[in-house]
């Protein structure tokens, strides 16, 4: 066997020196992510709901260049792999990022004229979408460049999908990890870390020869679990296509009444058997797809049925004015708003906490970092941050002073979603939106004629900066871990966010041109919690008795989050607090309707039946995020399709 190639065998230290930036990289890069961004679209307007893909994004790069190796001019490698990773998260997450699955269909569909403060209707051309989303793209990647240093290299917060992916693509090239025990406790175990997983060739050249059989033995593990999961990822994608096409030509099979046809008809509990549902609750895993079925319950069996009995909600049930779907809204906001706020209190003063004790740690300066060279600069990060704030001021037509305001406070809560992201493997970011809406009530009069619109906007900065962070330094955890250039990663992350910026502003526009949104495929459920928490917020009336109900389950909800919280690190509390429910996944379960939930509670019992009885370890996680990966991608992307057929007027079955 051969032996192996000399960049494996280079110190950590001295891999970011190879070849990391470059056409091929970025190519492939740019066209995985726009594959995930087109899947994100779909089900972004239908759910509010948008994955990151690092996992297969990395698989899928390996993938691609494993069966042009040949031809290849030099080697591709772990940190190559790392730089078509970033780029392809930073194209596909850009439908979330700059709003529009949420804000821009908040101001464009729902935003009345009186609210704009110009007395007219907002609607944007493909050149206003492209300036709206370059005025929210960039800030906040030049604001988490410099966090890395304290939350990666010192404190070293484990950003379990980061930790996975590196692991992942060490697993792929056969090569090792950088020693960085915090994010080993969270993803492996003590047998999956030692270095027998990656041998070099000065190592191989002195082992005896049943050591060398032990080697070859991990290298045909290597070889099988990647063909395994190649597989597993065109098989689910195939499944999940061809229910696309399906669905397309018999569209009763994406609302089955399973309940009898009185309960779909009067509160829509239904089911969509969509493997990217399912694959989605995979992800999520049980615990956040039951609390999601208990806001369904709670929501569309209890709630809706209760205000429209006492005529609370006298509108069709789907109504998001007069029924019941709009007035159980209300209660989902304040479920969500409250979780947000507890937690936004909590994480601020323990991080403040950890920050001062990190602070007076002298050991800490002595934690190993890359040279310089291989850093982004400071003056980078100042001119970046000052150039994309300025930029900022000319986009949006709001005061000066808010704008400047929605910045600083922007920046400050995505040093929330970073953390949060870091120690939870979540991104707030929808909770870091309502409350920048809920503070920025405090500043803009609620007689200023364009309140509603300046609050919208002020929660999409706050939002589009935390994404953007959030999505950086899960980036940077990866590399950090297998020794890739933060400044290649930088490079990517804004290559990636520029080609975002167009796609995602020519898909909106292609969405809307062959679709008639909102409508019941593409509800944008977002879009309306945007829209009714700014008219919330700024002092807009709510329908009867909806105020009182949302205190009571705000208050419960709060207090829930407080123990959650609190008690996150102790393992025994949480134990007995997993049974208390999450706002933020109650308040998804009560806005969206129960077909979504339900899909997505099935593939929770898959993924825990997969890691009980199945596999529970590390290959076996990784193999099951590829597998609901596929199923997401493939429905994703064959909407494509899809929307072709309904641009041509094909008739349905």
């Amino acid at each position: 066997m051969a032996a192996q190639t000399p960049w494996k065998d280079l110190p950590w230290e001295e891999k970011p020196a190879l070849r990391q930036i470059t056409t091929r990289s970025i190519v492939a890069g740019l066209v995985i992510g726009s594959l995930i961004l087109v899947s994100n679209f779909q089900f972004g307007l239908q759910t509010g709901w948008v994955s990151m893909m690092s996992l297969p994004s990395a698989l899928l790069a390996f993938a691609v260049f494993k069966q042009l190796q040949k031809k290849l001019e030099y080697e591709f490698t772990d940190v190559e792999n790392v730089f078509v990773q970033s780029i392809a998260v930073a194209v596909g997450t850009g439908p979330l990022a700059y709003g529009f699955v949420g804000v821009v269909p908040a101001l464009e569909k729902f935003l009345r004229a009186d609210e704009s403060g110009t007395g007219k209707l907002i609607h944007f051309s493909l050149r206003e979408l492209i300036v709206w989303s370059t005025g929210l793209a960039f800030f906040g990647i030049f604001f988490a460049v410099p966090l890395r240093k304290q939350v990666v290299v010192r404190e070293k917060l484990p950003f379990p999908s980061g930790s996975a992916t590196a692991t992942l693509i060490a697993v792929l090239n056969n090569t090792k990890i950088h020693h960085d025990k915090s994010a080993y406790t969270n993803e492996l175990n003590d047998d999956e870390l030692n270095d027998d997983d990656s041998i070099s060739s000065t190592e191989r050249s002195t082992l005896l020869p049943e050591d060398v059989g032990v080697v070859e033995s991990q290298q045909v593990k290597f070889q099988r679990l990647y063909y395994q999961n190649v597989r597993s990822l065109i098989k689910t994608f195939s499944i999940s296509s061809s229910y696309t096409i399906l669905s397309y030509f018999i569209p009763q099979v994406r609302n089955i009444p399973i309940l009898g046809s009185k309960l779909a008809q009067d509160y829509l509990w239904t089911l969509q058997p969509s493997p990217a549902y399912i694959g989605q609750g995979i992800i999520m895993g049980l615990p956040t797809v039951s609390y999601m079925l208990f806001g369904a319950i709670l929501g569309w069996g209890i709630l809706a049925p209760m205000a429209k009995y006492m005529n609370w909600a006298d509108g069709p049930v789907d109504d998001w004015k007069t029924g019941a779907q709009g007035w159980i809204l209300w209660v989902s906001l304040a479920v969500m708003v409250s979780d947000s706020v507890v937690s936004f209190i909590v994480v601020t003063v323990q991080s403040g906490m950890k920050l001062y004790t990190n602070e007076t740690t002298s050991d800490l300066d002595n934690e190993i970092d890359l040279d310089d060279e291989y850093l982004v600069s400071k003056r980078t990060v100042i001119i970046g941050l000052i150039g994309s704030s300025y930029y900022a001021s000319f986009v949006w037509w709001v005061p000066i002073y808010s704008l400047i305001i929605a910045i600083i406070l922007a920046l400050f809560l995505s040093v929330l979603g970073v953390r949060a992201l870091g120690e939870t493997d979540l991104n707030p970011v929808s909770g870091i939106g309502k409350l920048s809406q809920l503070i920025f009530a405090l500043v803009i009069p609620k007689n200023h004629p364009g309140s509603v619109l300046v609050n919208l906007v002020a929660g999409a900065i706050a939002e589009a900066g935390a994404q953007q962070a959030g999505d950086l330094m899960q980036d940077l955890k990866t590399g950090h871990l297998i020794g890739a250039s933060p400044y290649a990663q930088f490079i990517a992350q804004m290559i990636g966010t520029i080609w975002s910026i167009f796609l995602s502003s020519i898909m909106y526009k292609v969405y809307n041109a062959v679709y008639e949104i909102p409508n019941n495929i593409f509800r944008i459920p977002t879009a309306v919690i945007w829209i009714d928490c700014s008219r919330l917020v700024t002092g807009s009336g709510l329908p009867p008795y909806a105020f009182e109900v949302s205190i009571i389950f705000g208050l419960i909800f709060g207090v829930i989050s407080l123990l959650k919280n609190v008690y996150k690190n102790d393992h025994e509390m949480q134990k007995r607090l997993i049974w208390l429910p999450s706002g933020v996944a109650v308040g998804i379960g009560i806005y969206n309707t129960p077909s979504f939930t339900i899909a997505r509670f099935i593939g929770g019992v898959i993924a825990y039946w997969w890691l009980k009885k199945v596999d529970h370890s590390h290959d076996g996680k990784t193999s099951m995020i590829v597998f609901s990966s596929g199923l997401v991608l493939g429905e994703g992307m064959f909407s494509i399709v899809n929307m072709t057929l309904t641009s041509l007027g094909v008739p349905h079955l």
